[in-house]
C-alpha cells in the first residue's frame, strides 16, 4: 500500500524516504507514474527542479564562507594566522627609531611593522565578532588571553567569526613605552580613524579600521591598567551611536561581566573623528564595548581569566557558541566620572588606592620636584571611587594622575 503524506510534509523527507525503499519519486497525488510532459519539461524534471530548490538553497543560504583578511584565509571550520603590514616614513630617521629594526625592516625611507591577527571561522554561520588587544603596549592581560583562547578553541564548534587582534600596537609592546608610540610619540587609541598616509600610528588606526572594524558586526576593544596604572577591572559603555547601537553595545558590557561599567556620553559622534577603537565601531553602526582588566603592567592569573570569562560570556550573549557565563546580574553603574590630570611635570605621591571611596576635595597625592619641593596637591573633584590611580613616581603635565567615578542615578542607565 501506497504511503500517503499531508500537503504539508516536507518533500525533501518525503524522497529521502521513497529513495531509502528504492522507489522513484512520486506525483503530487502519491503513486508511481509514467513522466508525462508540461511545458516542454517532464513532471519528474519539475519535481527534481523543487527538490534541488528545497534543498541546495537553503543549504546555500546557511553554509558558512571563507573569511579573508589581507592575503590570509580561513575557510570554514578552520583557522588561520598571518599578519597586517604598515609602512611608514621613519620619522627622519632618529637614533632611537633606528634600534628598533628588531621589530621589522627600516630601509632608508620607509619603516614596516606587522600587527599579527588569527582568523577563526566557525562550521556554521554567525556574527563577525572582533577581540583586540594591545592597543597599548605594556597592557599584557588582553594579549595572553587571546593568545591562550587561540590554543583552545575549536573553530568546527562555533558560529560565526573571531578575528584576534593580538597585539595592535607593536611598536609600543616591543619598547615597552607607556601611553605612547616610540616612533611617532602619539597614543594609538586617540588617532582614530586613522589616514593612510599618515604618521605610523595613524596608519596603523586605519589598517585596524579598515580591515578589522569594517569587516566585524562587534568588537570588544580589551585593555588592562598601563605600566604606571593601579586599575581596578571595569568597561566602558560608550552611548555615542544610534539608539539600537546604544542598547546593543551595553549588552555587550553586560555580557563580558565585569560589574562596574562606566557610562560614557563624552565620545565624538564623527566617524571621521571617531579618535578611539570603540568608538570607531560605534559611530560606524557597529556595538562595541572597552574593557579594563589588570593593572601596572602585571600579567597575573586572575586578570588573564578574567578576560577569558568575559570573553565566553560575549560569545554565549551572541549565540557563537551555547555555553558560556551569565551576564553580570546586579552591575555599577558609575554615571559621572572624571580624569584627574596633573598641572605640573615632577614625582607623584599617591596617597589612595584603586576601588577606595573618596570624598570630594580629598587629598588623592601630591607632586614634587626632584629635589623634593612640593609643587602641588591632587585633589577628588567628587565623592566617588577610585577607578584607577598612577602607582608610578613619574608624571608630566597634563598626564593622568587618577580616574574617579560615581554612582549613576537610576535615568542615567538608560536602556
Amino acid at each position: 500500500m501506497a504511503e500517503s503524506r499531508t500537503s504539508a510534509e516536507c518533500p525533501v523527507r518525503c524522497a529521502r524516504r521513497e529513495v531509502a525503499r528504492g522507489l522513484t519519486p512520486r506525483t503530487s497525488v502519491g503513486f508511481p507514474t509514467r513522466a508525462r510532459r508540461y511545458n516542454g519539461y517532464t513532471r519528474s524534471s519539475r519535481w527534481l527542479a523543487a527538490f534541488a530548490l528545497a534543498v541546495l538553497v537553503p543549504c546555500a543560504a546557511s553554509a558558512q564562507a571563507p573569511f579573508t583578511i589581507g592575503n590570509v584565509t580561513a575557510q570554514p571550520g578552520t583557522m588561520a594566522s598571518g599578519e597586517l603590514t604598515v609602512t611608514a616614513p621613519p620619522s627622519g630617521g632618529r637614533p632611537f627609531v633606528q634600534s628598533y629594526g628588531m621589530l621589522g625592516t627600516i630601509g632608508d625611507a620607509v619603516l614596516t611593522v606587522p600587527i599579527p591577527f588569527t582568523i577563526v571561522n566557525g562550521g556554521a554561520r554567525g556574527p563577525v565578532l572582533a577581540l583586540v588587544a594591545g592597543m597599548h603596549g605594556a597592557e599584557y592581560p588582553p594579549i595572553l588571553a587571546l593568545q591562550r583562547l587561540r590554543k583552545s578553541i575549536d573553530p568546527k564548534q562555533i558560529s560565526g567569526t573571531l578575528i584576534l587582534v593580538h597585539c595592535a600596537n607593536t611598536p609600543s609592546y616591543l619598547k615597552r613605552t607607556v601611553y605612547y608610540s616610540p616612533v611617532d610619540g602619539q597614543n594609538l587609541n586617540r588617532v582614530f580613524p586613522g589616514k593612510a598616509d599618515g604618521t605610523l600610528s595613524e596608519r596603523i588606526a586605519y589598517a585596524l579600521t579598515k580591515e578589522v572594524v569594517d569587516r566585524a558586526d562587534f568588537l570588544v576593544d580589551m585593555h588592562a591598567g598601563d605600566a604606571n596604572e593601579s586599575l581596578r577591572p571595569y568597561s566602558y559603555w560608550m552611548t555615542s551611536g544610534t539608539p539600537a547601537v546604544n542598547e546593543q553595545s551595553r549588552q555587550l558590557a553586560l555580557a563580558f561581566g565585569l560589574d562596574h561599567i562606566v557610562i560614557d556620553r563624552s565620545r565624538p559622534t564623527d566617524p571621521a573623528q571617531s579618535l578611539y577603537l570603540s568608538n570607531t565601531a560605534i559611530t560606524r553602526g557597529k556595538p562595541a564595548v572597552t574593557i579594563e582588566s589588570g593593572a601596572l603592567g602585571m600579567s597575573d592569573e586572575e586578570s588573564i581569566t578574567r578576560i577569558e570569562r568575559g570573553i565566553a560570556g560575549v560569545m554565549r550573549h551572541l549565540k557563537m557558541r551555547s555555553t558560556g557565563p551569565d551576564p553580570v546580574g546586579t552591575p555599577i553603574w558609575i554615571g559621572r566620572s572624571q580624569v584627574v590630570t596633573s598641572p605640573v611635570t615632577g614625582i607623584f605621591y599617591p596617597l589612595v588606592e584603586r576601588t577606595r571611596m573618596v570624598s570630594g576635595g580629598a587629598l588623592l597625592g601630591y607632586v614634587t620636584d626632584f629635589f623634593g619641593t612640593l609643587l602641588t596637591d591632587v585633589r577628588a573633584p567628587f565623592t566617588g571611587e577610585v577607578l584607577y590611580v598612577i602607582g608610578t613616581p613619574a608624571i608630566n603635565k597634563g598626564e593622568p594622575i587618577a580616574f574617579i567615578g560615581a554612582l549613576a542615578n537610576p535615568n542615567e542607565v538608560k536602556r
